[in-house]
């Protein structure tokens, strides 16, 4: 089978394939008369270009890498389609990458990125102590972390980064079901070496301390994000003799699993527990579920990543910082008053009074 090429254009139109090459990427200089006599022929033959040989003048792949933890987290997966999805609309096509939170695998990932080409790259496995990335930023390759970034604050003015408010957003949760009565309030967090983590937990201890709280380490369960960190979670709190009546789990999949422990002890959701995550993931506003949470827009994100990438690719000087506004969206897994808050009380039998 033999396929078109850009001397076969030249040679039915009639001219160069020079002229032909700069009618296809939009260069001025051509006569209107020409230009469309080489359209109509691109069109009635439905010639397509050979990407790889552009690729070699142009020296760009245009390719982009994604590097995310799992794809078991449905976060990932809804962040990876507003990625693809507008880089398809770019042009661009996606090697998709996940490093299942090791830091070596991470690195793996970036080597093999970088040896099949691609112009730049969008990170959301980011530790906050992570010297890949770190050198990654230094040496100014095309890269925007999403959702995840570093620590190094010398490198704030090179690194590109586009996240939610995590602190607001954990205040947030916080503060309505402190509002809708609820108190103590169980904690199921992620791992320690996510910024995420981090951030929401100076949201959590914001909110408490801004209603005179105290942060009570035995209500923190340590998680990874995943469904089954929330089932345990929230099996540790339902084993203590003073179980929260709230559980504000650091995203929806682990709020998930909180839901299934808390189904299998026959415990009511909202009644006698009520539950609130993080992200507004696609399960969480089904029926059955009915999960409050803090929204963010993760194709948005994913988009915006893109896009911005692209710009760097296009030679835009790095060191963009864009947060979003977070959004609390209250559904039926938290709205429901069991009775007015008696916080000193509580704390009262905490002390033994």
């Amino acid at each position: 089978m033999s396929f078109l090429t850009i001397k076969d254009i030249a040679r039915l139109a009639q001219v160069s394939h020079t002229t032909v090459s700069r009618v296809l990427n939009n260069k001025p200089g051509v006569r209107q008369a020409t230009k469309d006599r080489i359209l109509n022929l691109v069109r009635e033959l439905n010639y397509q270009p050979n990407l790889v040989a552009r690729s070699l003048v142009m020296k760009r792949s245009r390719t982009l890498g994604m590097v995310i933890t799992s794809i078991r987290n449905p976060f990932y997966l809804e962040l990876a389609q507003g990625i693809e999805h507008t880089a398809r609309s770019l042009g661009y096509s996606v090697f998709l990458c996940c490093t299942n939170f090791d830091l070596s695998r991470e690195e793996e990932h970036v080597k093999e990125l970088r040896r099949k080409g691609v112009d730049g790259i969008i990170l959301s496995s980011a530790h906050v102590k992570d010297p890949y990335v770190a050198a990654l930023v230094e040496e100014g390759f095309p890269l925007v972390l999403v959702n995840r970034r570093i620590a190094e604050q010398d490198l704030s003015g090179k690194m590109d980064y586009i996240g939610v408010d995590n602190v607001r957003g954990a205040e947030m949760a916080v503060e309505h079901l402190l509002q809708m009565g609820r108190y103590p309030i169980g904690i199921i967090t992620g791992i320690k070496e996510s910024s995420v983590t981090l951030e929401r937990l100076e949201g959590v201890r914001t909110a408490l301390e801004k209603h005179g709280l105290a942060v009570d380490d035995s209500f923190f369960f340590e998680g990874d994000y995943l469904k089954g960190s929330g089932y345990e979670g929230a099996r540790y709190f339902l084993s203590r003799t003073d179980p929260p009546n709230a559980i504000f789990a650091f995203n929806d999949y682990m709020a998930l699993g909180v839901y299934d422990a808390l189904l299998k002890r026959k415990v009511k959701v909202p009644e006698d527990i009520s539950v609130i995550g993080f992200n507004d993931i696609e399960f969480a506003s089904s029926d059955m579920v009915s999960l409050s949470t803090i929204s963010q827009k993760k194709h948005v994100l994913g988009s915006m990543a893109v896009r911005r990438l692209i710009d760097r690719i296009e030679g835009a000087a790095p060191g963009m910082q864009q947060i979003l506004e977070p959004e609390l969206i209250v559904r039926r897994s938290s709205d429901y008053v069991v009775r007015e808050p008696d916080i000193q009380s509580y704390q009262r039998s905490r002390r033994g009074e």
